[in-house]
C-alpha cells in the first residue's frame, strides 16, 4: 500500500527542513496541500526544496506550479471541479461519495476517497462511511488501487484500510502532531512517526 502525506495546512518555519529530511526518509508522495495562501509562499517553500523532490509533489492550488517546477501533477479537490481547461498531465481528484467513485476514477491517475474517519486537523470533518458500506465496496471493486483512503487515518487503523484493499493512504495530523511548529526545533520524533508510518504500509 503507497503512502502520501499531506502538509500543514499553513506554511512554519522548519518546514523545508523537516521535508527534505522526509524525502531523504523515502517519502514518495506529497501533497502540497495550503487553502487559501498565497502561491508566492509554495513558490518559495518548492525552491527551498531539493530539485530531484519535486518530481514526488503533487499541487492542490495554483496548478501552474506544476509546469513551472515539474512537479508529478495536480490534485483537485473539489468533486464537481472540471479538469483545467487544457490540462495533460496527471491529475488526482477527491471523492466524498462511494455513487461517484467509479466516474472519478476514469478521470484520474488516482482518488482520495475522504472522510474514512474523524478527520484530526479539521474537527468538522467527520466520518462519512460505515465500515460495512466500505467493505461493500471493496467487495464490488470500487475500492482498489487507485484509490487512496483520506481523513483521520494513522498508525492505530492503517490496517483497516489496507484489509480493505485501498492502494494507499494519506497521511496528515497523525503525522504532524508530533511536532510542535510553535515551540520546537527538533523533528525526530516526526521523522520516527513517518518511519513507522511507512512500514505499517508495507
Amino acid at each position: 500500500m503507497k503512502l502520501a502525506i499531506m502538509t500543514k495546512s499553513t506554511f512554519f518555519v522548519e518546514e523545508d527542513k523537516i521535508l527534505a529530511t522526509l524525502f531523504d526518509e523515502g517519502m514518495e508522495n506529497l501533497q502540497l496541500y495550503k487553502p487559501g495562501a498565497s502561491p508566492l509562499y509554495s513558490e518559495r517553500l518548492l525552491t527551498l526544496l531539493p530539485e530531484e523532490s519535486h518530481r514526488n509533489i503533487w499541487v492542490h492550488d495554483h496548478y501552474y506550479l506544476k509546469s513551472e517546477f515539474d512537479l508529478a501533477g495536480i490534485h483537485v479537490d473539489d468533486p464537481q471541479e472540471e479538469t483545467p481547461k487544457g490540462y495533460r498531465g496527471r491529475i488526482g481528484r477527491t471523492c466524498t461519495d462511494l455513487s461517484t467513485l467509479k466516474e472519478i476514477k476514469k478521470q484520474s491517475n488516482y482518488v482520495f476517497l475522504k472522510n474514512i474517519f474523524d478527520c484530526i486537523e479539521f474537527k468538522d470533518e467527520r466520518q462519512s462511511f460505515t465500515l460495512s458500506q466500505l467493505e461493500e465496496a471493496s467487495q464490488k471493486g470500487l475500492i482498489d488501487k487507485k484509490v487512496y483512503a483520506l481523513g483521520g487515518l494513522g498508525l492505530e487503523n492503517i490496517h483497516i484500510v489496507k484489509e480493505l484493499g485501498f492502494g494507499g493512504v494519506v497521511i496528515c495530523g497523525d503525522l504532524w502532531n508530533h511536532f510542535d511548529i510553535h515551540n520546537e526545533t527538533d523533528y525526530r520524533g516526526l521523522i520516527d512517526r513517518f518511519v513507522k508510518l511507512r512500514k505499517a504500509c508495507d
